[in-house]
């Protein structure tokens, strides 16, 4: 049994780490309220987006656009699994790369080849752990991502699909819910899916009103094409970062709880031991009284 003095250790060790996982919950909170905001911010100019460019396709009519050619055969898939750069968020990192590689197997299955394009320090890390086909990859924003982080992504992925390397480009990444709930999230961003060209809906249309286009909508179309990888991509990796922070926030808390009850075992076991130390002691007094008057 340990003595009360180890107890003690233990206890004071715990109590250090659990100010440390409460600093972090309250840190990351603060962060998830931020990225909330930004991810509400980005919303109408990525509506106001895909309407634009809904129309200007509806206007173009059939266009030929190497962002939206749809090759017969796909020899290479480029796959974007986005991550943190740090740990102690849960299975935040986890699931992300589980899913990753379950595409990558698929895609080996179809008899194609796979390349990474990986966003976040442990993608990264993972990736090359296991010796896979790194093409590129990006760290050190995944806490506060920004327009000009998705733009590098976004320009080396189009690069790539419209020089052949590869002829399907997939993003996952974890789609926040909830500060409780992350969902993994499989999304193809090349070739541009036709359903984003063809407006919101029947009833309604994404183009209520005709309008005069200079330059010709076709121009316009081929600028607008970069413009909406570059925003999917910003807005994964805005949903990726405060997806991380809900995730932290809520290993911290549990982490916090079981510290607490750790703790509460941790001190009743050194009351006890203490007891039984003071039960020793009168013990031994007793003894030796007996002894002096025997």
């Amino acid at each position: 049994m340990a003595s009360t003095q180890d107890l003690k250790r233990r206890v004071r060790s715990i109590s250090n780490t659990r100010k440390l996982t409460k600093a972090m919950e309250l840190v990351a909170s603060a962060r998830l309220r931020r990225s909330q905001q930004r991810i509400e911010a980005m919303r109408p100019y990525a509506d106001r987006m895909l309407e634009l460019m809904a129309g200007t396709a509806h206007a173009a009519g059939a266009v030929r656009l190497p962002l939206l050619e749809r090759r017969e055969t796909i020899s290479a898939v480029a796959i974007v699994p986005v991550t943190g750069d740090r740990g102690l968020a849960g299975a935040f990192n986890a699931q992300v790369l589980r899913r990753a590689f379950a595409e990558m197997r698929e895609v080996q299955a179809a008899g194609q080849e796979v390349r990474f394009f990986t966003s976040g320090k442990k993608a990264q890390s993972t990736v090359r752990f296991r010796r896979l086909n790194l093409a590129q990859s990006w760290a050190g924003f995944s806490d506060k991502p920004s327009y000009s982080d998705a733009q590098a992504i976004a320009h080396a992925l189009a690069e790539a699909y419209v020089a052949g390397e590869v002829d399907r480009v997939v993003i996952v990444y974890n789609a926040f819910v909830s500060p409780l709930v992350q969902k993994v999230t499989v999304s193809e961003v090349l070739p541009i899916p036709t359903e984003v060209l063809e407006g919101a809906s029947e009833d309604k249309p994404s183009y209520p009103v005709d309008f005069f286009f200079e330059p010709e909508p076709r121009q316009i179309l081929e600028r607008l094409l970069p413009v909406y990888v570059e925003t999917e991509l910003y807005r994964a990796l805005l949903e990726s970062a405060a997806s991380e922070q809900g995730a932290r926030m809520t290993a911290m808390r549990n982490a916090s709880k079981a510290a607490g009850e750790l703790i509460d075992a941790l001190t009743l076991a050194m009351n006890r031991a203490r007891q039984a130390e003071i039960t020793q002691e009168i013990l031994e007094v007793v003894a030796g009284a007996d002894a002096l008057t025997n």
